[in-house]
């Protein structure tokens, strides 16, 4: 981390309002207290970069996709752990075509084909795909145009919407937190985990597509690794791929919580983020 790199993670703040600012107002602390300390940054979209170049477009004119307007994916450290995990938790997927769900307040899946990134649901922002705690999710952008110019909205007041008062908590009016919406008695609160289940299986669906089909689906992060409910209810939208899950391994969170002999396996495999930051971190200061 320099000055420059500290201008051109600046010049990002749009793509990650969210994220952004609160992680280069750590770095700027961190400077200023402790000069004479190296600070390394570790980009959360590098495991997806080498995805096959239409799996990274948009159909926009191409000059817009040279100049950096493309389908970045992220949560790529959380995807990183889980591939290199693969191989000691569960080696007969290791190098299948399998889907990764990462499913906390920010949520995304990512298809991988020998462990290495060949789709995603984020793209541009991490704004995009799943349904999440607060954030929208996919979107049909014609709805920021009529917000804009029928409803009077400024691109301020859209993206706070679209960031902080939708997903989960805009669906039920409860909370963003799984957990509150698994102990809620509110109908809304049932149709926001029903909504966000069925948006998670549809996805897999299509990143089945990416993969030519589908081995298993790993799930992960918060929700993930915790939420058994979300689990079953994402993986009853996908008994037509003939995964079956097995009852009491989910309620004990896996690792593996289907049935054996199922033509798609599922697992609950713990991301572990930070170690592989710490993992980059060392093989830069060696």
């Amino acid at each position: 981390m320099d000055d420059a790199v500290l201008a051109v993670l600046d010049s990002l703040v749009p793509l990650a309002p969210l994220h952004q600012p609160q992680e280069l107002a750590a770095i700027r602390a961190v400077a200023e207290r402790w000069s004479d300390v190296p600070q390394f940054v570790c980009f959360d979209t590098a495991f997806h970069r080498g995805r096959p170049e239409i799996a990274q477009m948009f159909a926009l004119p191409m000059s817009l996709y040279e100049g950096g307007i493309r389908r970045y994916g992220f949560h790529g450290i959380s995807y990183e752990a889980i591939a290199e995990m693969l191989p000691d938790v569960a080696p007969e997927i290791a190098d299948g075509r399998v889907v990764v769900a990462h499913l906390g307040n920010g949520a995304s899946l990512c298809a991988m084909r020998a462990r290495r990134s060949v789709d995603t649901t984020m793209s541009f922002s991490a704004l995009d795909g799943l349904p999440m705690g607060t954030r929208v999710g996919n979107l049909d952008p014609a709805v920021v145009l009529y917000l804009e110019r029928a409803r009077g909205m400024t691109a301020d007041e859209v993206q706070t919407l679209l960031y902080t008062r939708s997903g989960l908590l805009g669906l039920s009016g409860v909370s963003s937190d799984v957990r509150d919406l698994l102990a809620s008695r509110e109908p809304r609160a049932r149709l926001a985990l029903d909504y966000f289940a069925y948006r998670v299986a549809r996805e897999v669906g299509a990143l089945a597509v990416s993969l030519g089909g589908l081995d298993a689906l790993v799930f992960t992060a918060g929700i993930g690794e915790h939420a058994a409910p979300v689990r079953a209810a994402v993986c009853e939208h996908l008994a037509w791929l003939r995964l079956a899950l097995a009852a009491a391994a989910n309620e004990r969170h896996g690792p593996r919580i289907s049935i054996p002999g199922c033509a798609v396996s599922a697992w609950v495999i713990p991301t572990d983020e930070e170690r592989m930051i710490a993992r980059h971190v060392l093989r830069l200061t060696r």
